[in-house]
């Protein structure tokens, strides 16, 4: 799940139809169309529990060739296109995870995610992609957000326990000492660019290019290698 502009809501009906779906069978061949089917049902928290998504090793088998970037990359190009008002796929790199998210305007979004979990999400999204720390505490998390909400400790761990149910985080493995998590590609692609804009102008208190925005959150040359910039 992705969250989108709320102006994705006021689009006609006519406009908001799922024939655009039908164009996949002009774009891909039948064994990439099973191939993209096969990452949407893995990728759904219902069927792969903790595990979501595919290894660009399964996916690259399904697809019949190994280790071919511009093939790889030419699939993933060409199904966001056709769908691309519905889905996404994303090929997290660092976590070699493989991911179809369902875009959702912001006004749903806010039905799905109460506001602990998105403030944790922000907090590890800042933590673990702006600076670069490997996983987030969960003491870190209590002493961000605890203090400020009754039952602060019971609702934090809610509020992870709804993260880890949607696959956007999971628990680090490697720290013996303490609870700690790390975003999966999904948790670090929930947001849109245009939500983190408006998060980051009203942080700043002024209005930011996207381009400011985008190197803020040091996303800049992902984008731009996947011309979605």
């Amino acid at each position: 799940m992705t969250t989108e502009d709320l102006a994705f809501e006021n689009d006609n009906s006519e406009d908001f139809s799922l024939n655009s779906l039908q164009s996949l069978r002009s774009v891909l061949t039948n064994r990439e169309e099973q191939t993209f089917m096969s990452i949407l049902f893995s990728s759904s928290a219902t069927i792969r529990a903790n595990n979501f998504g595919l290894s660009r090793k399964e996916v690259e088998k399904l697809l019949g060739v190994s280790k071919e970037d511009t093939y790889f990359h030419s699939f993933l190009s060409r199904v966001n296109q056709a769908v691309g008002r519905y889905y996404r796929l994303i090929y997290d790199e660092e976590r070699d995870q493989v991911v179809a998210m369902l875009r959702v305007p912001a006004r749903s979004a806010r039905h799905t995610l109460s506001e602990e979990a998105l403030a944790v999400l922000l907090f590890m999204f800042y933590q673990q992609e702006v600076l670069k720390h490997e996983y987030t505490l969960l003491t870190q998390l209590l002493e961000a957000f605890g203090h400020e909400m009754k039952k602060g400790s019971r609702r934090i761990q809610l509020a992870i326990d709804t993260l880890r149910k949607i696959g956007a985080l999971e628990i680090h493995v490697g720290s013996d000492t303490e609870d700690a998590y790390r975003l999966t590609a999904i948790g670090v692609n929930m947001f849109s660019d245009s939500f983190l804009h408006r998060m980051v102008e009203f942080s700043h208190s002024s209005q930011l290019s996207k381009e400011d925005v985008m190197k803020f959150f040091n996303r800049y040359n992902l984008y731009e290698k996947e011309g979605l910039l």
